[in-house]
């Protein structure tokens, strides 16, 4: 069976572009097809200023979460990642496979730092070398596929590369991965920056949908939504991103084709009315759930808990003979 491995960073709350472009395919599709895991990357948080205990709460927060949207652990593994201790020992040995140039060829390295060194303000170690520990986190389990958006693919093509290097030098240790972009997956777009992809971590919350908010809040934020000088409800990504991204959020949320809504409504009106009263129905049983499981935070600790006992169990003879392989002495 394949395996595959993803992963969600706890640096906001979770929104509908998280759902509709990663975990609805995880629930509806890779747990029931696969040997998938599915963990709260938080060590990947660390990489920028943080309030640790927002850090907690997010990360407690995101696997509820992973868990009213339908991830099920009797069927993938779902663990926080600074839980299984062979993350951060395989990072330390593809730091050691790495070069200096490939870690700052990293697209997010160079939108990240940039701001940073033109206001003067120093960037830390970590955020240069977390694509080694990406690549620990999905070479760790012998990952055959890594689910992920366009603007991750460099990632996992670096995680390829250390893998064929330190198969090449030491003798082959690690499956060497790919990455996949699955087809039903929905690009989501912020309602009133539609050029931008709707983040977690934004800023402003005026165009961002969360999987929290509440029915009154998500018919305000679709109402508002950005559109376009015309009148027409054409399907025009180039030209119409506004009501090419309302559209699309519609047809998401029945797994519909954009194109097909396009030539019924007569409106901006009519179209943001219905898109909001999908998200509310998509989202209703998803907040829910959610709220049942807030109410018994053990159970989600003992969830996570095993799903970190049974990663840690894939991950350590792996890591291991990694360290055996590059020439460490056995413990």
């Amino acid at each position: 069976m394949t395996r595959i491995f993803s992963g969600i960073k706890p640096t906001g709350h979770l929104t509908l572009g998280n759902y509709l472009g990663a975990l609805r395919r995880w629930v509806e599709v890779d747990q029931h097809e696969a040997d998938a895991l599915f963990s709260v990357v938080d060590l990947h948080a660390l990489t920028i200023d943080h309030d640790p205990a927002r850090v907690r709460r997010l990360s407690r927060q995101a696997a509820t979460m992973m868990l009213a949207a339908g991830l099920d652990p009797e069927l993938c593994t779902l663990f926080v990642q600074s839980h299984v201790d062979e993350h951060t020992r395989l990072s330390y040995l593809l730091e050691c496979t790495a070069t200096d140039g490939e870690l700052r060829r990293m697209i997010q390295y160079k939108e990240k730092s940039a701001p940073a060194r033109a206001a003067g303000q120093s960037v830390r170690v970590s955020l240069l070398t977390y694509p080694a520990l990406m690549a620990a986190d999905i070479l760790a389990y012998g990952t055959d596929e890594v689910p992920v958006g366009e603007d991750q693919t460099q990632h996992v093509e670096l995680a390829r590369d250390l893998a064929v290097r330190f198969n090449q030098r030491y003798g082959h240790t690690f499956t060497v991965p790919k990455a996949t972009h699955p087809s039903v997956a929905a690009r989501v777009m912020d309602l009133q920056d539609p050029t931008s992809k709707m983040g977690k971590s934004h800023e402003s919350g005026a165009g961002i949908i969360y999987l929290l908010d509440d029915a009154d809040v998500v018919r305000k934020k679709v109402m508002r939504a950005v559109t376009d000088s015309g009148t027409d409800v054409a399907y025009d990504r180039e030209n119409s991103p506004g009501i090419a991204n309302l559209l699309e959020i519609l047809a998401s949320c029945s797994g519909g084709n954009p194109m097909e809504p396009a030539g019924v409504y007569e409106s901006y009106g009519a179209l943001k009315k219905d898109t909001a009263d999908a998200v509310v129905e998509l989202l209703r049983p998803i907040r829910e759930r959610y709220a049942e499981l807030a109410a018994d935070a053990g159970h989600v600790d003992e969830v996570v808990k095993k799903g970190a006992e049974r990663a840690r169990g894939m991950a350590r003879p792996r890591v291991n003979a990694a360290y055996e392989a590059i020439g460490l002495l056995p413990g």
